[in-house]
């Protein structure tokens, strides 16, 4: 018999805590026991698994020597104080929060494109069990990025996304939903989760400013995004929240060190796991996001030539931001633990 596992689910409750639990449902992931786990406040409520339902447990009082695995996504406040209590306990965390991802001994990981070093850092038998799952916008530009820079090294991408109100999570969607529905009826607009309207609106603004200019989600992209590929990519970002439920848009320019064909690219992006090329040049010959919510790839349209710049070209990618942006990247980090028998 398959080995099965021990498996916590931190901040299962909340909307990316919900997806992992339906995505680990799909993916038949070998589940001994499932510890379904939030605040003191969620402690009682009911998630259904497996057509059974699960009572959710208070974090604080959790013995985590019960758990194999560890599937974080409870807000980096929170990770941070119990992500390192459950690894010292023998539980591997795979972490959604942005907590650990730029502290240097932690892996963060996509595992399509550099799954492999989970293999040195178990090798190198660290006491520390953490690994870091990256932003979302992060994760689908560096699964279409990881084969153009094999194909020939990237020098430079500018990149500007159109993110989803999912990203904020639950009350953020919610917010966007009354905001339009107010609208139709003058109702006066309250702002919550957004600076200003979201309804019928874009913000230029994901996440709070640093003293360079950047937000935090411009800068987490650039951060990681050298760290999981090539810290010698230039990357220049711009994010906006764009009034859709879900699935980030990015539309990505990219500077190579040589001469690609646009054939070549093609090729490449197609024949990498997780990616689908949609690239028809007429109507409707490319993907936006509502036709990929609830999806698990990596959607690439309008390849391109840059005209305008030697060995350059323009993209656009878009994925479900809950899924591959997070909780099905988290799992799949999981799976390859398992497939390399390093739990």
């Amino acid at each position: 018999m398959d080995k099965k596992y021990n498996v916590a689910v931190v901040g299962a409750t909340g909307n990316v805590g919900r997806e992992i639990l339906q995505i680990l449902e799909e993916r038949d992931f070998p589940v001994e026991n499932l510890y379904c786990l939030a605040s003191e406040k969620s402690k009682g409520k009911k998630l259904e698994f497996k057509q059974r339902e699960i009572i959710v447990e208070s974090l604080d009082d959790f013995d985590f020597t019960k758990a194999h695995i560890g599937l974080f996504s409870p807000g980096s406040e929170v990770s941070s104080k119990f992500a390192p209590i459950a690894s010292s306990k023998g539980c591997i965390v795979i972490d959604n929060t942005s907590y650990f991802r730029m502290q240097k001994d932690i892996p963060l990981i996509v595992p399509e494109v550099n799954g492999k070093e989970l293999e040195n850092f178990f090798n190198a038998e660290n006491k520390n069990k953490i690994i870091s799952n990256p932003n979302c916008s992060t994760i689908q530009m560096v699964v279409a990025l990881r084969p153009l820079h094999d194909l020939s090294k990237i020098k430079r991408v500018v990149v500007s996304t159109y993110q989803s109100v999912s990203g904020k999570g639950k009350s953020a969607m919610d917010e966007l939903f009354e905001q339009t529905k107010g609208i139709y009826v003058n109702k006066p607009i309250e702002k919550n989760n957004f600076t200003k309207q979201i309804a019928f609106n874009v913000i230029p603004h994901c996440d709070d400013f640093l003293d360079n200019g950047n937000t935090k989600e411009e800068q987490k992209m650039i951060d990681e995004t050298k760290k999981i590929i090539d810290d010698k990519i230039e990357i220049s970002a711009t994010c906006v929240r764009v009034p859709v439920f879900i699935g980030h848009s990015e539309s990505v320019n990219i500077e190579f060190e040589s001469s690609v064909s646009i054939e070549q690219v093609k090729e490449a992006l197609e024949n990498f796991p997780g990616i689908s090329v949609i690239d028809y040049r007429k109507d409707e010959g490319y993907v936006t996001p509502v036709e990929i919510a609830g999806d698990d790839k990596v959607y690439v349209s309008r390849i391109r030539k840059d005209e305008s710049k030697n060995n350059s070209l323009n993209m656009w990618i878009v994925s479900d931001n809950l899924r591959k942006g997070a909780a099905l990247n988290t799992i799949q980090i999981a799976e390859t633990i398992i497939e390399k028998n390093l739990i």
